[in-house]
């Protein structure tokens, strides 16, 4: 179980998106929930997103300032992401 940085919900690892700072700083999707690095979890709903990205929970959690290049790939990012199933 994790938690989302978003809404503060404990779901399954699979559930979440993993969202990682990099050992050499940068600050990206992990795809495959393994990369090397300070991780934290985001739910897949569009309204999770905007808390952790818009109000800088992902800045804290990941204990660095995430660039605007990087905010706006974390946004493209979540476009793809199909909403969750209820």
């Amino acid at each position: 179980m994790r938690t989302c940085i978003g809404c503060r919900e404990q779901r399954p690892k699979r559930e979440l998106v993993r969202i990682v700072r990099t050992p050499a700083g940068t600050v990206e999707v992990d795809t495959t929930g393994k990369q090397a690095g300070r991780g934290t979890y985001l739910c897949r709903s569009a309204e999770c997103w905007e808390l952790g990205i818009r109000r800088q929970r992902l800045d804290h959690a990941l204990h660095t300032t995430i660039s605007p290049k990087e905010r706006e790939g974390l946004l493209r990012y979540r476009e793809t992401l199909s909403p969750p199933e209820e």
